[in-house]
Parts: structure tokens; C-alpha cells; sequence
């Protein structure tokens, strides 16, 4: 998928006549207990494709409004990222593309998803939430010519009496490939923008994290793994991304940044793992890492010097390190302001001395 088209590929769901529907949702990171449905799934979809070719090939989906108090913020850029007042209503644009060769008739909806084993989870099919009754998209079905795109609304309406906390969904763009007389499967192919929206009076609750451990690994081909023990101490959802770069190594050796593995989400106070793999030649150390982890506006910058093992896990490290927030435009602007306005009224009070007294 290009990069210009925000989403994520959910899944495909099999619809095979006269057995009824089935779907499956593939999560960002399926746990034990699915694996075999995943893969029995998986290998239907695939075979099916290769005869027939993926319905959803070239079909994009963005979000076109964000906050403007978020305009800094990656996550918001992205996705559904806002705190709101029970009572309150949103509403706001998505652009869906089609990039193929053919025509393609798409549907809009949303549906349920959840962060469970440290990954956001997509609810297979229309499963609905809370969130999602609270959702609606107009229009709910498209159709896209070759090359064309198309905007759509879709609005939120929090009830005046919903319950503190963070819900979780998808907006979904999807298209499908009935079966017909050559073809017993049907094939559906989607993509789509997470939500994560926190509900509750007195403001957003702040967002924040900890690195309290960094282990050197060795994985099963060799390769050595740094693996950062991150904890959600805020209270909104992280997901995580970083990079990790390498020095003072044998003989001076410099080395990355490698990038962090992709896919780990935490709820407030959940406490996760971070891994970042890096090359099989890579010599043992030892190493001085600086490893950067972050999540929208929140950063996080440590250090630490550690020697990889030549199999298994490692010794573990407490790093050192500083805490960043990259503060939005909108703070900063704010604060340029109160500044600007201080400076005047100090300038204005010395060009009007009060007068002494006798």
C-alpha cells in the first residue's frame, strides 16, 4: 500500500454459498488460541486470491480533519485521537481512493476494536462497540472509478451520560468480490482508521510512559534483539514506534538506527515490550545504545551499555535517560501570546509612571 493512504489491512472475509458467512479478522498480533484459525483462513484467502486477484488492491483510506490542538501530533494525523465531553458531537471528513485499474463499489461503517496482549485488535466483520452505536457515515457506500477518490462524513455523538473512560474502533472502507459461477468464494478486502476516543468531564487525562529495563537478546537466527520493557503510566493508549542506534562498540564500531518492531499498544498501566532486531554480523559489544521510544506527542530518550549474549537472553540494564514532550503548535502559540501580552502591558506601565507621593 502506498504511503500516502493511512490504513490497515484487517482481514478477508470468507463467504462460501449454501454454508453460510464466516469472517475473520487478522489482529495486528493474533494470540496462541487463534494462530490455527488465522492460518487456516489465511491460506483460503490466499489461494483464492491468486485465482482470482485481490478485490481490494489499490483501495485507500485517509483522515482529512484532525484538531487543530493536535496538528502536531503524528497519532492524530492518522487516526481518531480526541478526548470529549459526554454530550459532545463531532464531525468530521475521510477521503477513500482507488488506485486500481477497475471500478470498485465500497462500503463505509465502523466497527469494534479493542487493545488486548499489547496489540490493537480489529473485531472481525461489523462487530459492534459502544463507540460504534455512537458512529455513524454518510454516505455508507461509494462507488469509485479507476484513479478517483471521494470524501464521506462521519459523526460521533457521545451521550450526555456515557462513563468515563477510552473506547476503541476502526472507520472501515470495504470493498467485495461476490462468487459467482467460476468462483464458490467470496473475497472482502478492507482498510481503515483506528479511534481512540476518551470520554469524561475536566480534561484530556495526560499521556506519559517509563523505560524501566533494556535486555539484550539472541533470537532464534542468530540475531541480537534489544528489548525495552515500556510502561504506560498515563492515561490514554500508547502505540509504540522507536529506533535504536548503536556506538562505542569493538574498534569504535557505529551501527543503525535500526527501527523498533511495529504493533505494540498499551492501555494506561499496562507494561509492555519494545523489541528492536538488528543484524546477524553484528558483533557482541560491548555496545552504548540509545534507544528512542515514542508515541504521538510523548518521547522518551535512554541509554545504556550492554553486551549481547551468543544465545537466549541477556543481562538486563536500567537505562538512563531524559523525558520529552513534544508540546503542539497550539501551546506553544498560546504561550507566545501570554509573553507578547506581558511585554506590552510592562511597557505600558513604564511609559505611565504612577506619580509619586509627597
Amino acid at each position: 500500500m502506498p504511503d500516502r493512504l493511512i490504513g490497515w489491512v484487517a482481514g478477508v472475509l470468507l463467504a462460501v454459498p449454501g454454508a453460510g458467512t464466516a469472517g475473520a479478522a487478522l489482529a495486528a498480533v493474533p494470540g496462541p488460541s487463534a494462530v490455527a484459525a488465522v492460518a487456516a483462513v489465511a491460506a483460503v484467502a490466499a489461494a483464492a486470491a491468486t485465482d482470482r486477484g485481490d478485490p481490494g488492491q489499490g483501495l485507500g483510506i485517509r483522515l482529512v480533519d484532525a484538531p487543530v490542538a493536535r496538528r502536531a501530533d503524528p497519532r492524530a494525523l492518522k487516526g481518531v485521537v480526541d478526548h470529549l465531553d459526554p454530550g459532545t458531537t463531532i464531525k468530521r471528513r475521510i477521503e477513500v481512493s482507488n488506485t486500481s485499474g477497475h471500478r470498485m463499489r465500497v462500503s463505509l461503517y465502523p466497527a469494534a476494536a479493542d487493545i488486548r496482549g499489547h496489540a490493537f485488535v480489529f473485531a472481525p466483520d461489523r462487530t459492534p462497540n459502544e463507540l460504534t452505536t455512537w458512529t455513524s457515515i454518510a454516505p455508507a457506500e461509494i462507488d469509485l472509478a479507476p484513479g478517483q477518490a471521494r470524501r464521506a462524513w462521519f459523526t460521533t455523538r457521545v451521550p450526555s451520560d456515557a462513563w468515563k473512560g477510552e473506547r476503541y474502533g476502526v472507520i472501515w472502507a470495504q470493498t467485495t468480490a461476490e462468487p459467482d459461477q467460476v468462483h464458490n468464494i467470496g473475497l472482502a478486502s478492507r482498510v481503515g482508521i483506528r479511534m481512540y476516543l476518551d470520554i469524561g468531564p475536566g480534561g484530556e487525562p495526560p499521556s506519559n510512559m517509563s523505560i524501566d529495563r533494556l535486555t539484550p537478546e539472541r533470537d532464534a537466527t542468530g540475531r541480537p534483539v534489544l528489548a525495552a520493557q515500556v510502561h504506560n503510566t498515563g492515561g490514554r493508549a500508547l502505540d509504540l514506534s522507536g529506533s535504536l542506534s548503536l556506538s562505542d562498540g569493538p574498534g569504535g564500531l557505529r551501527a543503525g538506527p535500526y527501527p523498533a518492531q511495529l504493533g505494540v499498544a498499551l492501555r494506561p498501566g499496562e507494561t509492555g515490550r519494545l523489541a528492536v532486531v538488528m543484524d546477524a554480523r553484528l558483533p557482541e559489544g560491548p555496545w552504548k545504545v540509545d534507544m528512542v521510544v515514542q508515541s504521538g506527542l510523548i518521547k522518551r530518550e535512554v541509554s545504556a551499555t550492554v553486551v549481547f549474549p551468543k544465545a537466549g537472553i541477556g543481562r538486563p540494564v536500567t537505562p538512563s535517560g531524559a523525558s520529552r514532550l513534544i508540546l503542539p503548535s497550539i501551546v506553544v502559540a498560546l504561550g507566545l501570546v501570554a509573553a507578547g501580552v506581558l511585554t506590552w502591558r510592562r511597557r505600558r506601565a513604564g511609559s505611565h509612571p504612577e506619580p509619586r507621593r509627597a
